[in-house]
């Protein structure tokens, strides 16, 4: 079974992994790189750019620097896989049995409200931009809030939606070719988007809010909507995303949840959990809604199957549940395949 997954943070820990001298085609202690990518039969990886605004004064140049990163990582490993800027590159390195690798911005503020450097990014193969991170930007607001002491409150989610500049951004990332994407965004900025664009956008590591109740996640409107716009969410393995069964204990510990791999603290997200929130997206948006965001490397709990190499495994429990074949194929990469084709 072919795998597209559209989130992952491994580019950028591995950038900032400056006690390692390892490189992407073999990384210890990480939930990908390009072994566990082969062994899991992905088609192919979307990488991350991901940067938070509170440790750097320069966004786009550290991108730049990071962006320059990953296409070195890529040349030493081109006998595995290969970038991809359009749709047709996709199919063919499958083609030439080659795996393929995506790039995209995890905080949009990286462009520093500027679409000069929008358009830079493109030129560099960006093809995907989460407009925001945890923070409110030149963009837009994101979907949490913090209490005076830190803690984040996942269950309050924002009302405020796009700025000027950011309706100005999405359609010029309509115009180029660049998938929007909305995981992490407010409810009022996704519905600005869906008034401001017409193109189908994704929500690339989201996961259902009525089964796990935290602002990350999408509503069943929010997820018919995407639905109805040909869009697509891809199903996040984190946690803290997925059940109440490991509930956060402290500020530092749900901050760990979401963005930090040293975390001491590590929950396992079960397969069984993640069977839930596909039956509930799928029976609430249907099957062409569904795709895979895994968030591997950005997470700090573990998974039932380990890392990326392990993901036929979820594969096979979603056959077990009762999901058919080409249900299954859907999920894993057609659904994907079928949104970059349309953007791309």
């Amino acid at each position: 079974m072919k795998v597209i997954d559209m989130h992952c943070d491994t580019i950028a820990r591995l950038y900032f992994d400056t006690g390692t001298q390892t490189s992407l085609r073999h990384v210890p202690g990480y939930q990908i790189d390009l072994e566990k990518l082969k062994k899991g039969d992905y088609l192919l990886q979307n990488f991350a750019l991901f940067l938070d605004l509170k440790e750097t004064d320069h966004p786009a140049r550290t991108a730049l620097s990071m962006t320059d990163f990953y296409y070195k990582e890529l040349e030493k490993n081109k006998d595995l896989i290969l970038p991809v800027f359009s749709y047709e590159d996709i199919c063919a390195n499958r083609a030439a049995g080659k795996m393929s690798a995506m790039l995209t911005l995890e905080e949009g503020d990286i462009l520093e409200g500027n679409l000069d450097n929008l358009r830079l990014f493109y030129e560099k193969g960006v093809r995907m931009i989460a407009l925001t991170w945890n923070y409110p930007n030149k963009i837009g607001y994101p979907n949490i809030r913090f209490s005076p002491d830190g803690f984040p409150e996942f269950s309050r989610r924002c009302g405020r939606g796009l700025t000027p500049f950011g309706i100005e951004l999405v359609r010029e990332m309509e115009r180029l070719g660049i998938i929007i994407d909305v995981s992490h965004m407010s409810d009022g900025s996704f519905w600005d988007i869906l008034k401001y664009t017409k193109k189908p956008f994704a929500a690339s590591h989201s996961n259902a809010a009525a089964v796990r109740n935290v602002c990350r996640n999408l509503t069943d409107d929010m997820i018919r909507a995407l639905a109805d716009r040909g869009g697509v969410m891809g199903l996040n393995f984190c946690t803290a995303f997925l059940t109440e069964k490991v509930l956060p204990d402290s500020p530092a510990t749900v901050t760990n949840a979401i963005h930090d791999p040293k975390s001491v603290r590590r929950p396992v997200s079960s397969i069984e959990d993640m069977v839930r929130h596909v039956r509930h997206i799928t029976d609430v948006g249907g099957m062409e809604v569904l795709g895979l965001g895994s968030d591997f490397d950005g997470i700090s709990n573990d998974v039932e199957f380990a890392d990326a190499s392990g993901i036929q495994i979820l594969a096979d429990a979603l056959s077990r549940s009762g999901f058919s074949e080409n249900d299954i194929e859907k999920i894993f990469y057609k659904n994907v395949m079928r949104l970059y084709h349309d953007i791309l």
